[in-house]
């Protein structure tokens, strides 16, 4: 079962990303949640203070998370479009 959470439409499908591509239990999504804090730090970097995720997986998270940011990227701006900087 998928924790749901009170959160943006990315961050939960971070979550089912978390559980169902690399196994993190919904009692560490719930611990995580629970300490996650500004001040603290992303989801996936509380998870692997606590050693609920490997280092391995924490990479397989940034990736996600920076495929999640060139696809919303990409969608702000059509291809044929030029950027302006």
């Amino acid at each position: 079962m998928s924790v749901q959470c009170m959160c943006s439409p990315v961050q939960q499908q971070f979550i089912d990303y978390l559980q169902t591509e690399l196994g993190i239990s919904e009692e560490a999504i719930d611990l995580a949640l629970r300490r996650q804090e500004p001040s603290q730090g992303p989801l996936h970097m509380i998870l692997w203070q606590h050693g609920l995720l490997d280092l391995e997986q924490l990479g397989q998270a940034f990736e996600w998370q920076m495929s999640k940011r060139v696809e919303s990227a990409t969608q702000k701006c059509p291809v044929g479009k030029k950027l302006i900087a």
